[in-house]
């Protein structure tokens, strides 16, 4: 995970924070008031100073002031990089997969190093291969579907199986994710000086 500098804050510890403006969507992109952006520059800036406090609440660090992230799902999205690894939107690679789950949509959700992170949907087609019966067979259609439809929690039949790890599929829902892997999706002034 990148480490924001915060050495700002402790020169000017009284900027208000930010809410609202900044998001990150399930495809890992950052958007500006509902707005993609582009710029390269401007992505590489938000992607070093991405960071967590320790509640759970995902910020972007400009200078001395926090600008809070609104999450459309995870706080990490993960694809492949152009060299068929896996990688973190902010480029860090996916050196070890500690679980997966999938949800009642069919969202594959890794548990790397860095947290809890969905794999971008452009690359499902890629990893669904990846996906294996108890016999180590590739997984079909049916045994997806019963997994996306089982209870939450509930071990499902799959593994993910990938680069010489093997790990369980649980079945998970979505409105379970932050709670469960603690993170806020939408962090809120009021509940960030309760926090503190």
């Amino acid at each position: 995970m990148p480490t924001p500098d915060l050495s700002a804050m402790l020169r000017w510890p009284n900027v208000p924070a930010c809410y609202g403006w900044l998001a990150l969507d399930r495809r890992g992109r950052w958007r500006l008031r509902g707005e993609t952006l582009t710029h390269p520059g401007l992505i590489a800036f938000l992607n070093r100073q991405y960071g967590c406090d320790g509640n759970g609440n995902h910020f972007v660090q400009n200078g001395p002031q926090r600008v809070y992230v609104e999450l459309e799902y995870t706080p990490w999205v993960v694809h492949l990089g152009a060299t068929g690894e896996l990688e973190t939107h902010v480029g860090t690679p996916v050196t070890e997969i500690r679980g997966a789950a999938i949800d009642e949509q069919g969202n594959l959700l890794l548990e790397t190093a860095d947290g809890i992170a969905l794999l971008c949907d452009r690359d499902l087609p890629a990893l669904h291969g990846c996906l294996l019966l108890a016999n180590g067979m590739p997984a079909d259609d049916a045994s997806v579907l019963a997994a996306m439809r089982a209870e939450d929690s509930a071990a499902s039949a799959l593994t993910l199986s990938w680069r010489g790890t093997r790990v369980p599929v649980r079945s998970l829902r979505r409105a379970e994710v932050a709670r469960r892997h603690g993170f806020i999706a939408s962090p809120q002034p009021a509940a960030l000086e309760e926090q503190r």
